[in-house]
């Protein structure tokens, strides 16, 4: 197996750092300057792409042993999956009152360290693979692993997108006011959006598997998965929606909290 070339890679770690840091700078200023900070939201997914570029430019500079395809397949997928969740929460927010979370921050004068900072660290953490999958040959092994990532990132990129434009019709319906969505993907899951995305980043992870360095990016994997069911992801919406929506309790009992499962009969009474 080929020498991964470490030296390029730790160059490409210090590059996008900077390059984060800029973004997430910028955004924090016209956030300020806007009077409202929800934009941080639609930054989250483009981020990505950023990184996925500027990881593209380096590597094409410091890495000749790097392979062409891979790095304009990685920057494709990021592109495609950062692209439309930035164009689908930008929809989502336009015209609404913005987060109340991020309203209360910016009173406390919290929300540059709290949001801007945090979401920095972590977007350059979980890009790891992003980065990984642009350093080094691809091999016969690259080749293997990049069907398969492709294949995963598809199935989640899928389930995120049509989880999205599902939850997204049921909601313009004034009929379905104080309802629970529970048609389609989400009658086998509570959160398809979310699998979904964990899935694309677990597509990304295996795409960096060309080499074992590739290891380090499940780093990355493992925050985002975690993050998207215990932290900011299923676990606070419900914990949010629990208390005043009808009927919810019993979706929960009925449907998979995260992995697809066929719905679950309900207990006679």
């Amino acid at each position: 197996m080929s020498t991964f070339p470490w030296t390029a890679w730790a160059v490409n770690l210090g590059v996008t750092a900077a390059a984060v840091a800029v973004l997430m700078t910028g955004a924090y200023a016209l956030g300020v300057r806007r009077g409202r900070h929800d934009g941080v939201d639609v930054v989250w997914g483009l981020g990505f792409v950023w990184v996925a570029l500027v990881t593209a430019v380096t590597a094409t500079l410091t890495d000749p042993s790097g392979d062409a395809w891979r790095r304009v397949l990685v920057v494709v997928l990021v592109a495609v999956w950062g692209g439309r969740l930035g164009l689908h929460i930008a929809r989502r927010n336009h015209g609404k009152p913005e987060d109340r979370r991020y309203v209360e921050l910016a009173r406390r004068g919290d929300i540059g360290r709290r949001v801007y900072l945090t979401q920095g660290v972590i977007m350059w953490v979980v890009s790891l693979p992003v980065q990984l999958a642009q350093y080094g040959p691809a091999g016969t092994w690259g080749l293997v692993v990049s069907v398969a990532g492709v294949l995963v990132w598809a199935v989640g990129f899928t389930f995120e997108a049509v989880g999205d434009a599902q939850l997204a019709r049921f909601t313009a319906d004034p009929g379905n006011r104080g309802q629970v969505m529970d048609r389609g993907l989400w009658r086998y899951t509570r959160h398809p959006n979310y699998f979904g995305d964990a899935c694309v980043w677990w597509g990304l992870g295996i795409l960096a598997l060309h080499h074992p360095a590739g290891l380090i990016g499940l780093v990355g994997v493992a925050v985002i998965t975690v993050n998207l069911v215990k932290g900011t992801g299923a676990a606070l919406l419900e914990r949010d929606i629990a208390g005043r929506r009808p009927g919810y309790a019993d979706y929960v009992r009925r449907t998979s909290g995260f992995l697809p499962l066929p719905p679950r009969t309900p207990e006679p009474r």
